[in-house]
């Protein structure tokens, strides 16, 4: 399909620098080609961060064509474009459904996803994401909540850090961390990414840098229930995407790949349990376009090393 042609404007030199400088979208062409954007079509961007995707839709998109960008993040909505098609909703993705009938959709033509933490916001200390400042041990998506790491750190049982920083980090003495954790405490009070660094300093297995990103991870996804958050949204995907409608999910590790895949697989998270005698045959949700994820080019992880653990999943609504 021919792509529809964009019309430069005044600011476009600069809302373009300025969302490369906010983040540098991963596997952006490989994402909106998934798409297969109709111009006339709606379309739903759930992490609007930068805006990259949002802008590559939109250049695809003609006159009548309409996009809904979903971001929490406050600083996010300065880089909206000046679009009278772009319909900005500032809130979590998992109010999907609800946001999209209060702006006169029901059903949508496509719904991408792009799970990373954007270059901003590792890269603003304060936000508390990155191991490389020092700052306050925040890492809220969505600063309005009230959960913080910190809070986290100071408030969960050992019973409850232990198993947050084994399912979630995939850290290897998960049991001796959260023991730690929990004798530190009571003189530290892990206000800052200094803090906590130092009093973890005795137990860091392997390398500190990997060690630390885990441990950083694991508080991250809890803190902002990033798990939860993306079953609520792939569990409503049947019942806003149109048939043909496309929906495209970038995730950066395997609990939510192994999410985004699965739900793909079988259109729900339901249990199935085998009865004999029932011969119901369950009809597919999902037709998977990308029966192994797709991953970022050599070029792409050239120009942008973040990109090297994105993993994109397409599937077609039947």
């Amino acid at each position: 399909m021919a792509k529809q042609k964009h019309i430069p404007t005044a600011d476009d030199g600069e809302a373009n620098q300025q969302q490369d400088v906010y983040h540098v979208p991963v596997l952006l062409m490989e994402t909106v080609d998934a798409l297969n954007i109709q111009p006339n079509g709606v379309y739903v961007d759930c992490t609007f961060g930068g805006g990259g995707h949002s802008r590559e839709i939109l250049k695809r998109l003609g006159k009548h064509g309409k996009l809904v960008a979903f971001d929490q993040d406050p600083d996010a909505k300065r880089n909206l474009p000046g679009d009278e098609r772009i319909v900005f909703v500032p809130h979590n993705f998992k109010h999907l459904t609800r946001f999209l009938k209060l702006n006169g959709f029901s059903k949508v033509d496509g719904i991408m996803a792009d799970l990373g933490v954007s270059s901003h916001q590792f890269d603003e200390g304060a936000r508390g994401f990155s191991t490389r400042f020092d700052g306050p041990l925040d890492m809220r998506m969505d600063p309005s909540q009230p959960a913080t790491a910190s809070s986290i750190l100071l408030n969960y049982s050992q019973q409850q850090l232990h198993k947050l920083f084994e399912q979630y980090g995939e850290v290897t003495n998960a049991k001796t961390l959260a023991a730690t954790i929990v004798q530190q405490r009571k003189t530290n009070p892990f206000q800052t990414i200094e803090q906590l660094k130092q009093a973890l300093q005795p137990v860091v297995k392997g390398n500190p840098n990997k060690y630390f990103a885990q441990v950083f991870q694991a508080l991250r996804i809890e803190v902002n229930d990033e798990l939860g958050v993306l079953k609520e949204l792939l569990e409503q995907l049947p019942a806003v995407l149109k048939p043909k409608g496309r929906a495209a999910i970038i995730s950066f590790h395997s609990l939510e790949d192994r999410l985004v895949k699965n739900f793909f697989k079988k259109g729900s998270f339901e249990e199935e349990t085998y009865n004999p005698f029932d011969r119901e045959i369950k009809e597919q949700v999902f037709n998977v376009l990308s029966k192994k994820p797709i991953e970022a080019s050599a070029e792409e992880l050239k120009r942008n090393p973040r990109s090297r653990s994105a993993r994109l999943r397409v599937a077609e609504k039947i």
